[in-house]
């Protein structure tokens, strides 16, 4: 029921507030026309206009989105839920404080249209103003469906059916058969509405995870499973209006009260509290004071973030049994991996050069590979039974007792591959492995033949177990780092934002208040 009926309420409101905003504006022009005796056809021409052309543009963006790759529509969705939310914030405070002056404007537009340029000049203007509305509600009602957690049909069919609503509200107020009190209309949606795009920051947030742009505070805070019940119709309105999921994380919680809070007040305000410019002034400079002292406190009293895992040593055993600790560095000829075998007194240095990028549980790591060519290691004779011994008891293609008995006369070359894959100087995987070959002449043979002996006793590679545990530990501690920078800098910034934008606020009021006192002193 809460994907359902939820999502279906949630978007039945949307068209419902943005269908009536397109329908008042058509119901004013046009009662404005037939009282002065004009044709309301070519106004009809630019609503149709804009309707299909809005409804163009929302399939035009839903196709194009599904037509992406998985993590570039997560992209896209992030994108049309940030619009969205810009969007409907501007509308809600604009219609707030517009609505009761609302008639009056578009009557003097249509007249001005009709004076200026007849029907085309009416045409356009209707175009303009309906495809404003138009164009919200499709990228509004889009974003919606797309974090309708698939539920986009129930999502759509909402929002049509609110527009339906709208509509018949429009025709009423047309006809004079309905009475609506605009602005207290608009103030209860308007706060639905509120609610609803809180929703869609919540959205951009989780698509903003799962496409790689936002990693930080990723870790559950709630568990809200008890409180909205997917069974109950309460659960249903709560989850689809407010978008609130039932597992929220912390920079998800953090988004939806640093978007709610501050637009909620400012739509909420009562219009005669602070109307002063020198009260207003004041309120808006102490609203700043306090919010960059928060900021502050945050960024000087938050745990600073944590350093990254030490690059320690990590121990390798070869085929014999000797172990080695390998570690990674810097030297003098770039970077390097240094073997260092137990209890001798020497160590193996080989410079690596950076092959490629690789991912290991998720972390991505850098490869690093070098090539060396060890000296001949084989007798300048060799037997069968010596072959079998290297090759793990498997002759090569082409040898047996029978055509070739051997013994062979033996050319040898081994190459050991090192290949290390590390985060910084932090090794997460590494290993050495060698191909040592042979090229073989008499013994039945015919002429030289080029065979593959297999590695060397001195082959070793890390633990596969030690290798997540090592790339667990270093995704652990770049979470913490990024979690820490949650709190003393990017909350901060955002404090400081909001205090910046309340100081200017409170300048604009002190200005507008000596241009008043210096008005009336002329």
């Amino acid at each position: 029921m809460q994907g359902v009926f939820g999502v279906f309420v949630g978007t039945f409101l949307i068209g419902l507030r943005e269908g009536l905003e397109a329908s008042l504006i058509v119901s004013i022009v046009a009662a404005f026309l037939k009282r002065n005796g004009q044709t309301i056809r070519p106004m009809f021409a630019g609503v149709a206009s804009a309707v299909v052309l809005s409804v163009a543009v929302g399939v035009g963006l839903d196709l194009f989105a599904a037509s992406l790759p998985q993590v570039q529509q997560e992209m896209m969705e992030t994108v049309i839920n940030a619009i969205a939310v810009v969007f409907v914030t501007s509308m809600i405070i604009w219609m707030n404080g517009n609505a009761a002056q609302l008639k009056g404007e578009l009557e003097r537009d249509a007249g001005r249209a009709v004076h200026r340029g007849g029907a085309l000049a009416l045409a356009a203007m209707a175009f303009l103003a309906v495809l404003k509305e138009g164009f919200e509600t499709s990228v509004f009602l889009l974003a919606a469906a797309e974090t309708s957690h698939g539920n986009r049909w129930f999502a759509l069919l909402g929002g049509a059916a609110g527009i339906a609503a709208a509509i018949g509200l429009g025709v009423g107020l047309y006809f004079g058969g309905v009475r609506l009190n605009l602005g207290r209309f608009f103030r209860v949606t308007g706060v639905f509405l509120v609610l609803i795009a809180a929703g869609l920051v919540v959205g951009a947030l989780r698509t903003a995870h799962e496409a790689g742009w936002v990693s930080i505070g990723q870790q559950q805070v709630l568990d809200l499973s008890g409180w909205i019940p997917s069974n109950s119709v309460l659960g249903a309105v709560t989850a689809g209006v407010s978008g609130i999921p039932a597992d929220p994380r912390l920079i998800e919680v953090l988004g939806w009260l640093l978007y709610t809070v501050p637009v909620l007040i400012v739509f909420l305000w009562p219009a005669g509290v602070a109307a002063a410019p020198r009260a207003r002034s004041r309120l808006l400079a102490t609203a700043s004071t306090l919010l960059l002292v928060a900021a502050a406190g945050l960024a000087i009293m938050a745990p600073a973030g944590g350093s990254s895992p030490n690059a320690r040593p990590r121990t390798v055993t070869d085929r014999s049994g000797h172990t080695s600790a390998v570690s990674m560095g810097t030297g003098p000829h770039g970077r390097e991996l240094t073997v260092a075998p137990a209890g001798a007194a020497t160590v193996h240095s080989i410079v690596l050069v950076p092959a490629d990028h690789q991912t290991v549980d998720g972390l991505p790591v850098q490869v690093w590979q070098a090539s060396e060519a060890a000296g001949a290691d084989g007798a300048p004779e060799v037997t069968l039974d010596q072959l079998l011994s290297m090759t793990g008891g498997r002759l090569p293609v082409g040898l047996g007792v029978g055509r070739t008995p051997g013994p062979f006369q033996g050319q040898w070359s081994t190459t050991t591959v090192y290949t290390v894959l590390a985060r910084g100087d932090v090794v997460v995987s590494a290993q050495a492995t060698s191909n040592r070959t042979a090229i073989l002449t008499g013994g039945g043979l015919t002429g030289a033949k080029t065979v593959s002996l297999g590695g060397l006793a001195t082959d070793w590679s890390t633990s596969c177990a030690e290798d997540h545990s090592t790339a667990a530990e270093i995704a652990t501690s770049g979470r913490n780092r990024a979690d820490r920078q949650l709190w003393n800098v990017w909350l901060p910034l955002a404090l400081g934002g909001f205090a910046l934008l309340c100081g200017l606020g409170a300048i604009a009021s002190m200005r507008r208040r000596h241009a008043g006192h210096t008005r009336g002193n002329d």
